[in-house]
C-alpha cells in the first residue's frame, strides 16, 4: 500500500521557467535517437530564442526521439530559477559555462529525490520511513548549495548509499507480494524477450535490459523497475500500477496503449495515440 506522499510537482520538468538546459548542456551523438551530433555546451540548432524547442511537437518525426525520452526530474527549472536566481545563459554569458557545469549534477540529484518521494509512500517500507526521510533531507539540501560548491559535491557516493536504502526499500515491498517462485531477474538480459502476459508480480527487474521485449498484458504490479531499460518493450494492456521506481521517462521508451496500466504518478506518452 502507498500512502499519500509528499508534491511531486517541484521534481517534473516545467520547461518554461528552464533557460532550455537540457538542449545546451548536454552532448548528443548522432544515432537512432539524435538526428546530430552536438557538443555539450552549443545550442541545438532547434532551441529557440524564448528558449523553447522550434520542433517540439515534430521530435520524433523529425528524428530527435531521445528529447521524447529524456526527463530532467524538475533539475532545469530549480537550476535556472533557485541556483541562478533567474540569470539566463545568454542575458548573463558569464554564468553559461558553469550553469552547464551544475546542470547534471542536480538532474542527478532529483532523481534521487524522485526515488526517495516515491519510498516515503510505500507503507511495506515504514520499518526505513525514518532513513528515508534523512537521505531524502540530505539530499534536498545539497540541491540548494551554491553554484561553485556543486564541483565538490560526492554525488557518486551519495547515490550509492541511497542505493542501497532503495534497495531495502524494495525488499520489504516486494516482499508482500504472492511469489510461487524467486523472481531475481536483476541486471538481466532480456532484449527481445517473449514475456507476453508474464507473472512477473514482485519480481527483481532492477537494471533489466528490456530492449523491444514483448510485455503485452504481463503483470509488473510490486515490480521493481529502477533502472529498468524499457526502450521499445511492448506494454499494451500491462499492468505497471504498484510497480516500484519507474519513471516517465521508461515509459516514454516503451510502446503502450490506452490499456496500460500505469501508477497514477506517470501519464500515458502522447505518441502512443499515433
Amino acid at each position: 500500500m502507498r500512502g499519500d506522499g509528499a508534491d511531486r510537482a517541484a521534481l517534473r520538468a516545467d520547461c518554461a521557467n528552464c533557460f532550455g538546459l537540457c538542449c545546451v548542456a548536454l552532448t548528443l551523438t548522432r544515432s537512432a535517437d539524435f538526428a546530430v551530433n552536438k557538443d555539450a555546451g552549443q545550442p541545438c540548432h532547434n532551441l529557440q530564442d524564448d528558449f523553447r524547442c522550434g520542433i517540439h511537437t515534430e521530435l520524433r518525426t523529425q528524428g530527435f526521439p531521445g528529447c521524447t525520452v529524456y526527463d530532467c526530474f524538475g533539475a532545469g527549472q530549480k537550476v535556472s530559477q533557485e541556483t541562478f536566481d533567474g540569470q539566463d545563459w545568454r542575458q548573463a554569458p558569464q554564468t553559461a559555462q558553469q550553469m552547464f557545469q551544475v546542470f547534471p549534477v542536480m538532474r542527478q540529484l532529483h532523481e534521487l529525490l524522485w526515488y526517495l518521494t516515491e519510498a516515503l509512500t510505500l507503507q511495506a517500507a515504514r520499518p526505513v520511513h525514518s532513513e528515508i526521510r534523512r537521505a531524502l533531507d540530505t539530499t534536498e539540501r545539497l540541491t540548494h548549495v551554491a553554484p561553485d560548491a556543486f564541483a565538490d559535491l560526492d554525488v557518486a557516493g551519495h547515490r550509492d548509499d541511497v542505493a542501497a536504502l532503495l534497495l531495502r526499500t524494495s525488499e520489504l515491498v516486494r516482499a508482500t507480494a504472492p511469489r510461487k517462485k524467486k523472481r531475481n531477474h536483476r541486471g538481466a538480459d532480456l532484449i527481445g524477450a517473449r514475456l507476453k502476459g508474464a507473472d512477473l508480480q514482485g519480481a527483481d527487474l532492477r537494471g533489466a535490459y528490456l530492449i523491444a521485449a514483448d510485455l503485452t498484458g504481463a503483470d509488473l504490479r510490486l515490480a521493481d523497475l529502477i533502472g529498468a531499460d524499457f526502450r521499445d518493450a511492448e506494454l499494451s494492456g500491462a499492468d505497471l500500477t504498484g510497480s516500484l521506481f519507474l519513471t516517465q521517462a521508461q515509459i516514454n521508451a516503451a510502446r503502450g496503449d490506452a490499456g496500460t496500466k500505469l501508477p497514477p504518478s506517470l501519464s500515458h506518452p502522447t505518441h502512443w495515440d499515433k
